[in-house]
């Protein structure tokens, strides 16, 4: 293979397989559908999607009151999902205008959520005993958050919250007077006192996960529209280009290195995928990939960007209110499991390269130096949020000068430039993007009013401790199970914050501190993205190679397998707490080392190549080394390296003696 002439890939034939407009339909069809709108009422939607921008840059540095500020964000984006989405995907004519009944549960949604503000202060005191009026106006929101939910997330979530309402109303004194068995049942509500419990407090629709999308994610999908509009993107794939693509593993070492740079300001590892899916596709197949392979390396790349610092997904910002601490500690707790997840995927990529023979493919992009003389400011995205941090300044505040930092480098060259017009396409992106998570969080508001209310959460808990038998491990693999399969039909952020009601306090109780139980759940949430049999980005990737869906998910999952093995290590034992950077240096190094060495043998034994194929013994010792290194316990850690050292070193040799056979 070292002797085959490189394939040569010119700039100029680096161009998408699909044009933009079938790569946001492809998004759309993942992440839901929009609809297309001209003239005077689409710039009209265009200006109010504008000002929700601007309402929350406004509220990064102005004093707007909590309920204000979160009942503000929800009805403009309960507003612009029934003008935006569509009833029925299918009829195409629902996508072309806006009906009568969208424009009439646009106006209810204003109204139901303006009533709060008539009488505020005494409003909220009638929480426990809401009046007739207070009664309509709750019921007509939760009805308006179903419908949003289902128009602009999916049914399933929709149902899921119809669900747990109803769970709410029965039992013996509840509006349904049906008992409910063994530890599911409790007491039962009135209407009144569901309705006032979600719909007049701080714990159900106005919650936590609403707080974080009017205050944070906002900010983060507007940073990211903001270095979207101004070239950060194009920027980011020909940097990966010209930094990775010389040797034979540089496809899927510049894919890689793409998703990560291209997927932390969006935030999608669907739009992620599809966006340089389009583009590195070709090279892909130039260099030798199946269909399948370069769909579940795309995909795999895609997700890991979500959960990448400095910015990961709208979870993330959640577990930071959750645990209250800042989202500089949330930031550093995800560097080392990062690492990890990124180590697996470059090993599986050179693994392929040997065993599939995958040809070198010499991709002529400008020259580095050219690169980031020109538009080298963009790299500064990826450490701006952090400095503001490191000085003090709240993760909001940072996001806010971190888009306002972005925007004046936009200037340093004329093509970059953020004029009025870019602006405005960038501000009203940024509010699009955040219109499904809003509508998301709401409906994750009135679950978690329902557990809070009917102490569901302990009782679930205690469920999964005695399942689990009081056994860690166990009630881990039950932990990770319950998240993947809230996966198979929730978006990340709703199947963290359901699992962290859920399974968080059980992991506690069985001894896993808060911040390692919320950061196993947020990364198996992330994880059910590419986890059989529902995958979204392998499924968005597989639309772009024409690949069997299934087969690219079953790809995307070898690609990603060491990652699932992560959670694990910081939370199974004290030590393997250093990954989450806690503890003192000589543990988080040690963990750190023993970590990459494990995941290196796990990888290596299953791929079935280290220094050169490893026959079934070798492999079979090399996945026994890796999984006690993975357990962070010193004692199986020294025998596990001990092991890999063997099989290396016994690699090492055979390859010296072929060598010298053949000199």
């Amino acid at each position: 293979m070292s002797e085959e002439k490189p394939v040569i890939i010119e700039e100029k034939e680096i161009v998408p397989v699909i044009d933009q407009e079938k790569a946001e339909e492809i998004i759309e069809q993942f992440e839901g559908a929009t609809r297309i709108l001209k003239g005077p009422i689409g710039l009209g939607i265009s200006w109010i999607t504008v000002a929700l921008s601007a309402f929350a840059l406004y509220g990064a540095v102005g004093i707007v009151p909590q309920q204000y500020m979160r009942g503000i964000h929800l009805g403009i984006a309960l507003a612009l999902v029934f003008l935006l989405y569509p009833a029925l995907t299918k009829d195409k004519e629902w996508r072309q205008k806006i009906g009568v009944s969208d424009v009439i549960l646009a106006v209810l949604s204003v109204i139901a959520i303006g009533y709060i503000f008539v009488d505020f202060d005494k409003f909220i005191y009638r929480a426990s005993l809401p009046n007739n009026t207070d009664m309509v106006f709750g019921g007509l929101l939760v009805l308006l958050i179903l419908e949003a939910v289902r128009r602009a997330v999916g049914w399933h979530l929709a149902a899921l919250i119809g669900l747990f309402f109803i769970y709410g109303l029965t039992g013996s004194r509840g509006l349904i007077p049906i008992d409910l068995p063994g530890a599911f049942g409790h007491r039962g509500y009135e209407l009144d006192r569901l309705i006032g419990h979600s719909y007049m407090t701080l714990e159900g629709i106005f919650g936590i996960p609403l707080d974080v999308s009017s205050s944070f994610t906002i900010l983060f999908t507007i940073y990211g529209a903001i270095l979207d509009y101004s070239g950060a993107g194009k920027f980011f794939v020909d940097f990966s280009f010209a930094a990775l693509g010389s040797k034979r593993t540089g496809p899927g070492r510049v894919v890689t290195l793409a998703s990560f740079l291209l997927g932390g300001p969006s935030g999608s590892g669907v739009a992620t995928t599809v966006t340089l899916g389009s583009i590195a596709y070709p090279m892909l197949r130039k260099a030798g990939y199946d269909k399948e392979s370069a769909g579940g390396m795309l995909s795999a790349g895609g997700i890991g960007a979500v959960l990448s610092p400095p910015v990961l997904g709208a979870a993330s910002f959640i577990i930071a209110e959750f645990l209250k601490i800042s989202y500089l500690q949330v930031i550093a707790m995800s560097l080392v499991p990062t690492l990890l997840y990124y180590l697996g995927i470059f090993l599986m990529i050179e693994l392929d390269a040997r065993k599939f023979g995958i040809h070198e493919v010499k991709i002529e992009t400008p020259p580095m130096k050219e690169l980031l003389l020109k538009y080298g400011y963009h790299l500064t995205s990826l450490f701006t949020i952090v400095i503001f941090m490191m000085f003090g300044f709240t993760a909001i505040l940072s996001v806010f000068w971190a888009s306002v930092v972005a925007f004046a480098l936009s200037y340093v060259r004329t093509e970059t430039r953020l004029t009025p017009s870019k602006l405005f396409r960038a501000l009203e992106t940024g509010a699009k993007q955040i219109l499904s998570v809003a509508i998301t969080c709401a409906g994750a508001g009135i679950i978690i009013g329902v557990f809070t209310l009917t102490g569901l959460g302990l009782k679930l808990s205690g469920i999964i401790i005695d399942l689990a038998g009081s056994n860690l491990f166990l009630g881990l693999v039950f932990t990770a199970l319950a998240v993947w399969v809230l996966g198979l039909a929730l978006p990340i952020t709703a199947s963290y914050i359901i699992a962290a009601v859920m399974a968080a306090p059980a992991l506690i109780k069985l001894g896993v501190p808060d911040f390692a139980a919320h950061m196993f759940i947020f990364y198996y949430a992330l994880l059910s993205e590419v986890s059989p049999p529902v995958g979204l980005s392998p499924f968005a990737a597989a639309a772009i190679t024409g690949g069997n869906p299934y087969k690219t998910m079953m790809m995307a999952w070898k690609y990603t397998l060491p990652a699932f093995i992560v959670p694990f290590m910081f939370t199974l034992a004290p030590e393997g707490r250093g990954l989450l950077l806690q503890g003192d240096w000589i543990n988080i190094l040690f963990a750190t080392i023993t970590a990459m060495a494990g995941i290196t043998a796990l990888t290596t034994g299953v791929g079935g190549w280290l220094l050169r194929r490893t026959g079934w013994v070798e492999r079979i010792v090399l996945v026994i080394a890796g999984l006690l290194l993975t357990y962070p316990a010193t004692n199986l850690d020294v025998i596990g390296l001990l092991l890999f050292a063997a099989v290396l070193t016994y690699q090492y040799v055979l390859n010296r003696r072929e060598k010298t056979a053949t000199a």
